[in-house]
């Protein structure tokens, strides 16, 4: 079955590939979407609401405390003044005019064998790990995914920071040797999502809550399979979503893990075809997901709709420009994002009224 899909919204974005494929796009309940697009040595926040509005310019732009540092997952506070950055020996906080607000010291996360660090705050080792940082939704607390020192063993913990002046208050010591990792905040304002790649060694999934004295987490793999990516919750839906790591299938879990659903992408030809990281809830019914990568046949749907409840699939989006190949973000309010990286074109859609 087809699924026709309406353009509601087109613009330019430069960088805005980042949105549909990478860690560029930034939720938090039914506040607007965010996009943190990096230009140069600079940070750009927009709010989504106001660039399809025809706002071009950033709500906020921030210079990156570490120029020659292009990894890790930043985040920024609910009200915009703050970002958060996530650098290769440390967690830093820097306001809208470029002050940095504090610093929270870690280990090296590219530590060279015999390589002494010069001191120098701007020196990146090689290697291509990093952690990452999320400001909780109501802005009091910093979630960091940061590594120990050497000294102290290198290993890696998940820790809550202070948000107004970087002290740590709680620290979850982890069994992971990460490649990378992201943040997820859970609509319900109390929990959060890590998950960890570790490469070939696979991937470890976490759930948290710090109700202000106790740091309680969740380890996923208890109940889930290793190799799952966390790829989306909804406000108004009780469950969460995951993909297999090499996309064989999608499924839909409570908060402890527990797997309420099961989705399979349909097969076209003799190949069988899996799913892209990037699958999400367009709302709290609807579930979008792309076999992009998987399909070879050019004339082949790439976006799928599923029932968000049951993860049967609906259908193939049909699109009225023509064949759209792009991954896919949807936003959770009946719309997803596209990208056209010839034309630096950003494009929302819903579903065409029936």
């Amino acid at each position: 079955m087809s699924i026709t899909a309406q353009l509601r919204d087109s613009v330019r974005l430069p960088g805005g590939h980042a949105l549909v494929n990478g860690f560029a796009f930034e939720s938090r309940g039914e506040a607007p979407r965010r996009a943190l697009l990096q230009n140069g040595h600079e940070l750009e926040v927009y709010d989504l609401h106001e660039v399809f509005a025809g706002e071009r310019a950033p709500a906020a732009v921030f210079p990156l405390p570490w120029p020659g540092w292009d990894r890790g997952v930043h985040s920024v506070s609910p009200d915009g003044l703050v970002a958060v950055f996530s650098g290769q020996r440390a967690v830093r906080a820097v306001g809208n005019g470029g002050e940095t607000l504090w610093e929270y010291r870690h280990g090296c996360w590219g530590p060279q064998l015999g390589h002494p660090h010069t001191g120098d705050d701007q020196e990146v080792c090689r290697g291509i790990e990093h952690g990452s940082c999320r400001v909780s939704d109501d802005g009091r607390f910093v979630w960091a995914h940061v590594v120990e020192p050497q000294e102290r063993g290198g290993r890696e913990c998940w820790v809550v920071l202070d948000a107004w002046d970087g002290r740590e208050l709680a620290r979850l010591p982890l069994d992971s040797a990460a490649a990378g990792s992201f943040h997820l905040s859970h609509p319900d304002g109390i929990h959060m999502g890590l998950c960890i790649g570790m490469g070939q060694d696979g991937i470890l999934l976490y759930w948290a809550r710090w109700d202000g004295e106790e740091l309680t987490a969740r380890d996923l793999d208890e109940t889930t399979d290793r190799d799952r990516i966390l790829t989306d919750v909804h406000t108004g839906h009780a469950g969460f979503l995951t993909v297999e790591q090499d996309g064989a299938d999608l499924q839909l879990h409570a908060l402890d893990g527990v797997v309420l659903a099961h989705g399979e992408p349909e097969w076209a030809d003799e190949y069988p075809p899996y799913w892209d990281d990037g699958c999400g809830f367009v709302d709290a019914d609807t579930v979008i997901a792309s076999t992009l990568e998987s399909d070879e046949d050019p004339e082949q749907a790439h976006h799928w709709l599923l029932d968000a409840h049951t993860l049967e699939i609906r259908g193939s989006v049909a699109y009225p420009t023509g064949r759209v190949d792009s991954y896919v973000r949807p936003l959770g309010d009946g719309t997803w994002l596209t990208y056209d990286g010839s034309s630096e074109t950003l494009s929302r859609w819903s579903e065409a009224a029936r």
